[in-house]
């Protein structure tokens, strides 16, 4: 029923009765069970599907609802959920059962949404591939063998093969775009602090926010007017108004060569319909995140993380939680910083007053200087690789490390705080393929239509 339509499409026949919100949990809960094989759902209770669907159903008769009455939706499974446990992967927490919904699940139920699961991720949202040793791995809707991405590869897993229409996910360095482009969905990282972080399991508050997944740029406009109380309409963009900056240097470099093929059409498409590219230069930025993305990192998850469980999941201690991580990536990850090894305060400091600073003063620089409306690049470097290859993958005849290869165009936006949405690439065969469009710090709906124009252009 609504394979090949979006949220907008759903509501518009939800509200003119063509269909009801009944039928289209059975068509979720019908089509959560043919993919199960894909274990993009983590926690799924079809009866509470249908309740959810019924009471829908019987508010829209009544006249009352929400602009999203009846739409199901699934929330990575960091995101707390009054209807299901909120894991974040891993064992620790198989038992957590939050008391009141995150912010951002209230504000789509106020909307008329209801949740309709949990996604899988990556343990604790530290890392890209979504193998997860506690639950398994998720898998790519296109290619089962592939990995979808992460850490929110449930949720883009989900919404690419059509079990819910829209989900959300997190990012702290990729974890929204980044599967959004493996799977061929559209993936929204807004600016930090646009949306509440209250009730989502942290890595840093410096980095860290929720993102909305969809199969459309219209339906990114309609949840972020929800998620961020800001509804007013999105600027129309014509692209012959826009410039777009090309950084060439690392955003493009060691691209595979099907990647470079398709995002070259793509930057093609985008000419011809006006927008002017510009060859812009971010080389005296890259030693400023390298000392910020890590450091900042790192140092904020072993704080975070114990005020988290101190609020929500107080029978569950860190250094238990670290005890029962499952996936050997990411306990290496979390022991590392119970040594000599973890990161200084110092080194942190010198990350939050000097470094981030200086780097976003840069990336302002560059936009001010060239009249930017947006950067835009690969979202990824290369497609979905082979589950199991979570320490190094191949790329253009070399073995190179699996994780920064994959984050290497994400994350710098991650760790200057600016918006960045990731959308399909056109007439890509095979895999998908995604190209992100970056933005300033405030002006995410600006960016989201610059990013309608561009879809419109690509006809994805």
């Amino acid at each position: 029923m609504y394979q090949g339509n979006d949220v907008c499409g759903l509501c518009e026949q939800l509200e003119n009765r063509s269909i009801s919100a009944r039928e289209l949990a059975e068509e979720t809960i019908k089509r959560e069970e043919d993919l199960a094989h894909l274990n993009a759902v983590s926690h799924f209770d079809p009866e509470l599907v249908r309740q959810k669907a019924s009471r829908s159903d019987a508010l829209r008769e009544a006249g009352s609802g929400g602009k999203l009455c009846g739409v199901p939706f699934v929330a990575k499974d960091n995101i707390n959920t009054i209807a299901f446990p909120t894991t974040a992967g891993t064992p620790a927490l198989e038992a957590n059962t939050p008391e009141s919904d995150a912010s951002v699940v209230s504000l789509l139920k106020n909307s008329g949404a209801y949740v309709g699961g949990k996604a899988g991720m990556h343990e604790l949202a530290f890392g890209i591939t979504s193998n997860n040793s506690a639950t398994g791995p998720v898998r790519n809707p296109w290619d089962p063998s592939k990995i979808p991405g992460g850490s929110s590869g449930g949720t883009a897993s989900a919404v690419a093969a059509g079990i819910f229409p829209f989900g959300l996910g997190t990012d702290t360095g990729a974890s929204v775009r980044l599967p959004s482009a493996l799977c061929g969905a559209v993936g929204f990282r807004p600016t930090v602090g646009r949306y509440s972080q209250e009730g989502v399991v942290p890595i840093s508050h410096t980095r860290d926010t929720v993102g909305a997944i969809t199969r459309s740029m219209r339906d990114i406009a309609l949840i972020d007017g929800i998620l961020s109380n800001d509804d007013k309409p999105y600027v129309k963009v014509d692209l012959t108004d826009v410039v777009l900056g090309i950084p060439s240097e690392v955003f493009y470099e060691d691209l595979d060569p099907e990647v470079e093929t398709y995002i070259q059409t793509a930057l093609s498409a985008l000419e011809k319909s006006g927008a002017t590219l510009v060859d812009v230069s971010l080389a005296e930025i890259w030693p400023l995140n390298e000392a910020v993305g890590f450091p900042v990192a790192l140092f904020e998850v072993m704080r975070d993380l114990p005020a988290y469980l101190e609020k929500h999941a107080p029978s569950v201690s860190l250094p238990e939680l670290i005890s029962k991580i499952a996936s050997p990536d990411v306990e290496a990850v979390f022991e590392s910083q119970l040594g000599e090894q973890a990161i200084s305060e110092d080194a942190y400091l010198s990350a939050i007053r000097e470094h981030r600073p200086a780097a976003q003063a840069l990336y302002e620089s560059v936009f001010r200087e060239n009249q930017l409306n947006a950067l835009v690049f690969p979202t990824s470097a290369l497609r979905a690789r082979d589950i199991g290859q979570d320490e190094t993958v191949v790329l253009n005849g070399n073995a190179v490390p699996t994780f920064p290869t994959y984050i290497r165009n994400t994350d710098l936006g991650s760790n200057i705080g600016v918006p960045g949405i990731s959308i399909p690439c056109p007439d890509v065969e095979g895999l998908p393929v995604g190209i992100e469009f970056e933005g300033l710090a405030g002006r995410d709906r600006d960016l989201i239509g610059l990013a309608i124009s561009a879809e419109r252009v690509f006809g994805t």
